[in-house]
């Protein structure tokens, strides 16, 4: 639940529930919140009691390698010891375990660099030493594999359906598959962009084309990208297209869906082709600091091999019914595209 604190409730899966329990336990006694967000667990940010400023850039560790079954009772007092902590971040999965990673902010740069010295490849658990480093804030990601007929008027807008924080796309020649294309997408934070990371590859999307790699845009493809002799298309900022679902032409005939039928107009390519008319089911999820929900969705095309399923960001509008109209609508969008169905 977004905003909740950490409560039993929400630990009811039977898995590691001993160790689970054992962290409820140690939340009790030391009055310690956690609140689950976006896939992730967080204390403080900032703790109680703390006055002053944000801690400044460069008092943030990473921590990787950790045991999936190791939770904030073991590694907040940990990580404490070395210094105060501004905030913990711990990755989870829908499960209920840690997905092998976190971050911790503190006080000061000199506490990180304490920490990394101190607990760099400490053992958490017998034969199982973990990773600290210093963080670094990735705000960029990369899309790999667009078709060559992709703008950004088309792209942009589909991302600001899906993700939330974005700031830019830029698109240039893959410098790895010929024929295809690269986006450059920047976003306000590097958690908007883990979010949107995560979202793109777990919800397993569709975004114009086959086979689209999403990942963390390297420094050295960065380069490359922006030393190239090619010319590629002009950045667009958010401001210049207004957040809407991006609409649909027939490839043939005369139906020309307005913005906000795509759900129609997939019904209609439905229809046409005999595949019977989709089933959507759509829960929500989670909800972000700046808004947007996120969904999850499953639809079933009655002669269609498979269904489709995954997560989907989306701003809503006033109502809870809309928000629902308009993940199925962003959806739709992916379905078109999926079935072949070319963009405007």
């Amino acid at each position: 639940m977004d905003g909740a604190q950490m409560s039993s409730p929400a630990w009811s899966e039977e898995v590691n529930q001993a160790k689970k329990t054992a962290l409820l336990a140690w939340v009790e006694e030391t009055g310690i919140k956690l609140v689950q967000i976006n896939g992730q667990r967080k204390y403080g940010g900032p703790p109680p009691g703390w006055t002053g400023s944000v801690p400044p850039p460069g008092s943030e560790i990473f921590i990787g390698k950790i045991p999936q079954d190791i939770y904030e009772d073991k590694l907040i007092p940990l990580f404490q010891s070395v210094g105060r902590l501004y905030e913990f971040r711990l990755m989870m999965t829908f499960s209920g375990l840690n997905r092998g990673f976190a971050y911790a902010k503190y006080a000061n740069r000199r506490s990180a660099q304490d920490a990394i010295a101190v607990l760099n490849a400490f053992e958490i658990q017998a034969g199982h030493p973990i990773l600290v480093c210093k963080s670094t804030d990735k705000c960029e990601l990369s899309i790999d594999g667009l078709s060559l007929s992709v703008r950004e008027g088309h792209l942009l807008p589909m991302l600001q359906e899906l993700t939330a924080g974005v700031l830019s796309v830029s698109l240039h020649p893959s410098p790895f598959r010929r024929e295809r294309q690269l986006a450059e997408v920047k976003y306000s934070s590097h958690q908007a962009a883990a979010i949107a990371r995560k979202a793109l590859v777990e919800g397993s999307l569709c975004l114009c084309g086959d086979d689209i790699e999403v990942d963390w845009l390297k420094p050295n493809t960065k380069q490359e990208l922006h030393s190239a002799s090619v010319q590629g298309f002009p950045e667009i900022p958010p401001s210049n297209f207004p957040h809407r679902d991006v609409p649909y032409k027939a490839p043939s005939g005369p139906v020309q869906p307005a913005v906000g039928s795509v759900l129609d107009y997939l019904n209609l390519q439905c229809k046409e082709r005999h595949l019977g008319l989709p089933v959507f089911l759509t829960k929500c999820m989670q909800k972000n600091h700046e808004g947007w929900l996120q969904f999850w969705y499953q639809v079933v095309i009655p002669k269609y091999p498979s269904p489709f399923s995954g997560f989907i960001w989306i701003k809503p509008e006033r109502s809870g019914l809309e928000a629902h109209e308009k993940a199925k609508n962003a959806v739709a969008l992916q379905l078109l595209k999926a079935l072949g169905c070319p963009m405007v």
